[in-house]
């Protein structure tokens, strides 16, 4: 297997993908956050409120507003318009913050990059608002639950 963004010469190169295929594609990111007690204190209902203002809130227009520039911050992506891009945040059994990016578009490439980017930047913006009640605060993991579109769908069991 040979890395995509690797010439023959061995420089970086972006991937040329105006040879593929135009497909619907889709793709769901998450990253996990641990708020310590003394930040879930201030939840009420379905939000958190910090001096900053409604952090989950902001959370998701952070998160949107970065998917939407990952060509800008990752260096071999392709700019994409996105189709779409949305932001949940919800709370797992393990009371663990949950955020959720998904991204779609129909391209000739694929939105793996941009729902992770989505998903890391909302759960920093998370840290953001809340480090001045606590530096306890964990970004526990970034991963690609599944994508489909493109040669290979892929669902994380």
């Amino acid at each position: 297997m040979d890395l995509t963004h690797i010439d023959s010469e061995g420089n970086p190169a972006m991937v040329d993908v105006g040879a593929k295929q135009v497909t619907a594609r889709r793709a769901v990111a998450q990253s996990i956050v641990l708020l310590p007690d003394e930040v879930l204190t201030l939840l009420s209902g379905d939000e958190l409120q910090s001096k900053k203002g409604p952090v989950f809130q902001t959370a998701i227009i952070a998160g949107i507003m970065a998917a939407k520039k990952t060509g800008e911050l990752i260096p071999l992506c392709h700019p994409l318009g996105l189709d779409n891009c949305s932001v949940t945040i919800s709370f797992n059994p393990e009371r663990e913050v949950v955020v959720q990016c998904t991204a779609a578009l129909t391209a000739r490439t694929g939105v793996e990059m941009e729902a992770l980017v989505g998903a890391s930047i909302a759960a920093l913006t998370i840290y953001d608002m809340c480090k001045a009640l606590s530096h306890n605060i964990v970004i526990k993991e970034t991963r690609l639950v599944e994508k489909t579109g493109g040669k290979h769908d892929f669902k994380r069991a």
